[in-house]
């Protein structure tokens, strides 16, 4: 299990910053598509913030400037190489409470994959607002990272 975390986190920590280095480079960025990667960078640090029992630095749709994001996105990476460095068990239950304040308990496996799977789908939507700009998508499929 250990062993499979560290691939899919690697594989979203290639794609994200794909996705960075392309921003960086566009000379116009779209709104919709500085909010969606803003939110991915969010979502990820509250999901480590909720398994280590922190407090969070960021809210949902806080919104941070394109130059952050690489730096964001690294110690996001950083907070959960540690975490999956750290488990012992996967199927640990945690508790914490959502954006909205109402609380949950999930398996620590389940809020890793959920990081991952978050991020897909919003890059999915970030790929077609690029299509709709007339930007061509950064290819992020998995078989490519695996190939």
């Amino acid at each position: 299990m250990k062993a499979f975390f560290n691939e899919i986190f690697d594989y979203n920590f290639q794609c994200n910053k794909k996705l960075i280095d392309e921003c960086l480079r566009l000379s116009e960025v779209s709104p919709r598509t500085k909010s969606l990667f803003s939110h991915i960078l969010n979502a990820h640090h509250i999901w480590n913030a909720r398994i280590l029992q922190k407090a969070t630095e960021y809210d949902v749709w806080q919104e941070h400037d394109i130059k952050d994001w690489a730096d964001i996105h690294y110690e996001n990476q950083r907070s959960s190489f540690e975490i999956l460095t750290n488990a012992d068990r996967f199927d640990k239950r945690i508790d914490y409470e959502n954006s909205e304040g109402r609380l949950f308990t999930n398996t620590l496996k389940d809020m890793l994959f959920h990081i991952v799977n978050h991020s897909t789908n919003h890059r999915g939507q970030i790929a077609v607002e690029f299509k709709s700009n007339g930007v061509t998508p950064v290819s992020l499929d998995y078989i490519h990272y695996k190939r």
